[in-house]
C-alpha cells in the first residue's frame, strides 16, 4: 500500500491518486487473467464514503468516474458541485438505504446495490415512476445469515426479487458483504450460484482486502475504498 503524505500539492496528490488506482486496477487485471476473464468485464467503484471533495477530486482528474458512497445525505452534500465538474461521473450508492429517502437516492444515484426488503421496493418503484428515471437495481444477500448486517436472507430472495419485477425495478445483479475474518471465496461462491439460479448477470463482491476472490468468482463490481484513499479515520 502507498502512504498518503500529510499535505500534498494538487499536482501530487493526482500522482498519488493515478499510482493507487495503478496498483488496483493491475490487481484486478492480474487476477482477471487466471480466471480467463476480460479485466473490463469488471467495473471498479471508488468507495469515497467519509472523504471530503478535496480527496475526491484527484481521482476524478486521473480519468476515474465510477464512484459509490455509502449515504444519500453525505453525497448529497458532495456530488452535485463534484458532478457540475465533471458531468460524465456516475455514482452508485452501495450503503443501506431508508425507504424515506428513496425519492433522493434515484434522484443521485445511477444504481443501487442495497435492496433488501419488500418495504423498500415499494417506495423505490414510486420514485421511479415519480422521477421518470430507473436506476439499476442489485439485491443486497445477508450471504452470512449475521443479525448486524443489512440484505435479504437466502431464503426470502425468491420473493423479494419477483416483487421487485413485478414493480419493474431494474433489477441487474446480487451484491453481499461475506462475514468479517473468514475466507470469502466460499460466500462469493453460494452469491454466483444463487445469482445463476436467478438469471442475473451483475454480481457486486469484493472490496479492498478480498478483491481478487470476487473478481476470480465473477464479480462484475468490486466496492474499493481503503486501496485508492487510504484508511478512514
Amino acid at each position: 500500500m502507498l502512504p498518503i503524505a500529510a499535505a500534498m500539492d494538487g499536482h501530487e496528490a493526482v500522482i498519488d491518486a493515478a499510482a493507487r488506482l495503478a496498483e488496483v486496477n493491475e490487481r484486478i487485471a492480474r487476477t482477471a487473467k487466471l480466471a480467463r476473464r476480460a479485466p473490463a468485464d469488471v467495473a471498479l467503484i471508488a468507495i469515497s464514503k467519509t472523504k471530503p471533495v478535496e480527496e475526491i477530486r484527484p481521482l476524478i482528474a486521473t480519468g476515474h468516474r465510477l464512484f459509490g458512497e455509502n449515504r444519500v445525505q453525505e453525497a448529497e452534500a458532495k456530488w452535485p458541485a463534484l458532478r457540475a465538474e465533471t458531468p460524465d461521473i456516475v455514482l452508485h450508492l452501495v450503503g443501506s438505504l431508508q425507504s424515506n429517502k428513496a425519492e433522493a437516492a434515484v434522484a443521485l444515484f445511477d444504481a443501487i446495490h442495497s435492496v433488501d426488503r419488500s418495504s423498500l421496493v415499494k417506495a423505490l418503484a414510486q420514485a421511479m415512476d415519480k422521477a421518470g428515471k430507473r436506476p439499476d437495481c442489485f439485491i443486497q444477500v445477508n450471504i452470512g445469515e449475521e443479525d448486524q448486517k443489512g440484505g435479504c436472507a437466502i431464503a426470502d430472495l425468491p420473493a423479494l426479487l419477483a416483487d421487485a419485477r413485478a414493480a419493474h425495478l431494474p433489477v441487474v445483479g446480487l451484491m453481499c458483504v461475506p462475514p468479517a475474518d473468514l475466507e470469502p471465496a466460499p460466500w462469493f461462491a453460494l452469491l454466483a450460484k444463487l445469482a445463476r439460479d436467478h438469471d442475473l448477470n451483475g454480481l457486486s463482491m469484493g472490496m479492498s482486502g478480498d478483491l481478487e476472490a470476487g473478481v476470480m468468482l465473477g464479480a462484475t463490481h468490486v466496492r474499493v475504498g481503503t486501496a485508492l484513499f487510504g484508511a478512514r479515520g
